[in-house]
């Protein structure tokens, strides 16, 4: 196709939109609606993430070791009279013994694929930590495990996972480590936090779903109007040879126009919105933990535009591609 023709068949796409004006205002604003709707899903889904990524942060996972204190206290290691220490545990009786046998271990737990963090806890600081969630004055009954029992408590790693649906599969992997005593984890929340997630990303794929449809409807049929303004034209241009991607593309240029129009006004429309309603959040709640408009403006305009112009695109494409096949022996006849 030559640039003049391509020159002349935008200008007839631009001129389609505004002889039908009134038709592409009312498609603009429901274009806008729809994507305005979709912005604000969008936006909300980020925000409840981050709400539930903040939320898998405090989902910890407490690892505790086999080491002395475990084999001392613990059921599973039998006492001997000979060839033991004092309190007759053997060596070879657990696997932690010392702090560098123990940081190995957390490094072997960090070194999962869907671990986060690891913070290595000796017994003395589970301990110091213990005393001090106590209530005033209780900490004092606790003096004589330092002083004649030692300390009970078996040291630690604190995990923190990256992804908590594959919490499961992460918590077999830890206890499949040697040296691994017994794993303390809140289960229920980790399920409760990836149902939310499968319900979210549900919901946002319904909602986006059924606008998109909504977007491709109007779009049409505002092309419609514009084929059956320019019956006689059409039937001319096809009398004298024009093929159908002639006819077709500036009903396809002004499906475009009227998709990129929605999306800059959708654009402008969110922000102005999503800014009120967090600066009432933001005062209300006294919270500033909130996503800004600015980390998605960009993703947001990029994913109006896509909408915008596949709407408009396909929207024409289908129903002129629709009007050649069922109107195309009236063209003959006029």
């Amino acid at each position: 196709m030559k640039a003049r023709s391509f020159r002349y068949l935008i200008g007839e796409g631009f001129k389609g939109a505004w002889a039908n004006r009134l038709m592409s205002l009312a498609s603009i604003g429901v274009l806008v609606a729809c994507m305005v709707i979709i912005g604000l899903a969008l936006l909300i889904s980020q925000n409840i993430s981050r709400a539930l990524g903040k939320l898998e942060q405090q989902n910890v996972v407490m690892v505790y070791m086999k080491d002395y204190s475990w084999a001392l206290y613990g059921d599973e290691v039998e006492k001997v009279s000979e060839g033991g220490d004092q309190n007759g545990i053997l060596p070879d009786s657990y696997v932690i013994h010392n702090d560098e046998e123990a940081k190995a271990l957390c490094d072997k737990i960090a070194a999962l694929p869907n671990v986060e963090s690891v913070e290595y806890i000796s017994g003395e600081e589970g301990l110091q930590s213990v005393k001090k969630n106590m209530l005033e004055g209780q900490e004092q009954y606790f003096s004589f495990l330092d002083e004649e029992y030692g300390n009970p408590l078996s040291s630690a790693a604190k995990v923190i996972m990256k992804d908590m649906s594959g919490f499961n599969a992460t918590i077999e992997q830890i206890k499949s480590i040697e040296g691994v005593q017994s794993i303390k984890a809140q289960d229920d929340l980790a399920d409760r936090i990836n149902s939310v997630k499968k319900g979210v990303l549900v919901a946002g794929i319904w909602i986006i779903s059924i606008l998109l449809v909504i977007s491709l409807v109007v779009v049409s049929n505002t092309i419609r109007i514009t084929m059956y303004s320019r019956k006689l034209e059409i039937s001319i241009m096809k009398a004298v040879g024009a093929t159908d991607a002639f006819v077709r593309i500036p009903f396809v240029v002004e499906g475009i126009l009227i998709g990129i129009l929605s999306a800059g006004i959708a654009e402008g429309l969110l922000y102005f919105c999503y800014r009120v309603a967090t600066e009432t959040i933001s005062q209300t709640l006294g919270t500033t933990d909130i996503v800004k408009y600015s980390e998605m403006v960009f993703y947001l305009l990029g994913v109006f535009l896509v909408i915008g112009v596949l709407a408009g695109a396909i929207g024409s494409f289908i129903m002129i591609g629709k009007y050649l096949r069922r109107e195309g022996s009236e063209f003959s006849a006029i």
